[in-house]
């Protein structure tokens, strides 16, 4: 089980360890960060995070309850109370060879129950590049719905990349806890 707990300064480390390639950050955060992450850049990242009292970003860790180890990275940003919507960013489980484990499934699943159970949040999207397939594959099966594609959107190197964009809505949220709880 997953259990995702507030990103500190003390796990900036972590995360910098992670990050360790320039198209690995690019996939992980887009332009919002340069390739080395720095402690410096994750200060201002933190800045405003995590305020129940004026929320507009939630930044995670991700923490096996089981073993107390934190496996991945991962943020609820773009929150509007007026439209009750929020959009999941920079998504990462940690390790390669802890990919591919369904950590990501329950990282996003933690998130969504946090958006649609605590802030009362109407949608939830998020991006993903359409040549991630096992991040596309893991949205997915978390309830997510492809909305559309963006085409070659950013560049890295000399190759474009392309943004498959997705969301899920309360009600669809809900239907699956319901079907989950009733096949349990």
């Amino acid at each position: 089980m997953i259990v995702l707990e507030a990103f500190t300064p003390a796990d900036f480390n972590q995360l910098i360890e992670w990050v360790d390639n320039e198209r690995l950050m690019k996939e992980w955060s887009g332009a919002m960060f340069s390739f080395p992450l720095t402690e410096a850049g994750l200060s201002w990242y933190i800045e405003d995070s995590n305020n129940l009292a004026d929320p507009s970003v939630f930044i995670y860790k991700a923490v096996d309850s089981k073993t107390g180890v934190t496996v991945g990275h991962i943020s609820l940003g773009g929150i509007s109370q007026r439209d009750r919507a929020g959009r999941i960013t920079r998504v990462l489980v940690g390790k390669t060879t802890e990919r591919r484990r369904g950590i990501c499934q329950a990282m996003v699943t933690a998130l969504l129950r946090i958006g649609f159970e605590d802030l009362a949040l109407h949608r939830i999207s998020l991006g993903v590049y359409d040549f991630n397939q096992a991040a596309v594959n893991c949205y997915l099966k978390a309830g997510f719905v492809q909305e559309g594609l963006l085409r070659d959107v950013v560049r890295h190197d000399e190759e474009y990349w392309s943004l498959i964009e997705m969301g899920i809505l309360e009600t669809e949220w809900h239907a699956l806890q319901s079907h989950k709880n009733a096949a349990a």
